[in-house]
């Protein structure tokens, strides 16, 4: 049996959930959250999940949409990307701007993250942009700048009560990926080591550089510790470099992505925020932990 969740934004009405249920051929099954989000259940044994969602994206295209088998839907291993997803910006973006070389660093990240570049080519030439940049531009770029996506907080603390591995691996820096998993409590924490001299950058990076295939990694790494297999992963990114864990996860989910990653994601969150991610997992709303998102 296949479970299709329907998130609205801002809303979901009555006629959103009949067509849907005329598109699929499934049955009301429940409210998650009145008005926003519901489920339908389609009582068949096989169903081409990826055309289905499409279909109903189509449809309702303030909706998103999530069609999965009832019998994989409680996962218990999350990894998220951090940069656009997690938090709101591009961290080597805005550590940029306080060497005054943000559009010429944006421009690298965009092409990057639409997969027109190698991504570890394309992050040392950025890296290298940096040299010389007093090391207390990272403290004040993450005070000043870094601020979390809408529903990160709930979606990671609703999360860790209902027992799921959360794991953060970030492209980027653990300067500030480190506080931000701390910060919003992600179980394990994983990205590229600025190098640092007595009080400046040294414009290159320490040690290996986390890119698509060390996500991936990870991701595998994680689910074989937990015992679990790698259907029981959720996996969410934006970019060209979170394709590998996005595919390879049971539910690889593209949040307000690039088209590559859109493309290849089993959904795509256009319109909602990171809570979308729990009404997914068939977790209504009365059960999360609210935070201050």
């Amino acid at each position: 049996m296949f479970s299709v969740t329907l998130v609205g934004t801002p809303t979901l009405s009555d006629a959103d959930v009949s067509l849907a249920s005329e598109i699929s051929g499934g049955t009301f099954a429940g409210w998650l959250a009145d008005d926003r989000a519901a489920d339908l259940s389609l009582p068949v044994e096989n169903v081409d999940a990826g055309a289905l969602t499409v279909r109903i994206e189509a449809a309702l295209p303030h909706a998103d949409v999530f069609v999965q088998r009832q019998s994989e839907r409680q996962r218990r291993l999350f990894v998220a990307d951090m940069d656009s997803t997690m938090i709101a910006v591009e961290c080597i973006d805005e550590l940029a701007d306080f060497a005054n070389l943000k559009a010429e660093v944006a421009a690298v990240t965009e092409a990057a993250m639409r997969g027109e570049l190698d991504f570890e080519a394309a992050l040392r030439r950025r890296v290298s942009l940096l040299k010389g940049l007093d090391r207390s531009a990272i403290d004040r770029c993450r005070e000043e700048r870094v601020r979390f996506t809408p529903g990160a907080e709930t979606l990671i603390a609703t999360l860790r009560a209902e027992r799921v591995r959360t794991v953060l691996v970030s492209g980027g820096f653990t300067a500030f990926a480190q506080p931000v998993a701390d910060a919003l409590g992600f179980d394990v924490v994983q990205a590229n080591v600025l190098g640092l001299g007595a009080d400046r950058l040294t414009g290159d990076l320490d040690g290996a550089v986390v890119d698509a295939v060390a996500k991936k990694a990870l991701l595998l790494s994680e689910a074989r510790q937990m015992g679990v297999p790698v259907s029981a992963a959720i996996a969410v990114g934006d970019g060209a470099n979170d394709l590998q864990m996005v595919r390879a996860a049971g539910l690889g989910l593209a949040y307000r992505a690039k088209p590559a990653l859109a493309e290849a994601a089993d959904a795509r969150i256009r319109n909602g925020d990171l809570t979308a991610i729990l009404f997914a997992l068939g977790i209504p709303q009365r059960r999360w932990t609210c935070s201050a998102d």
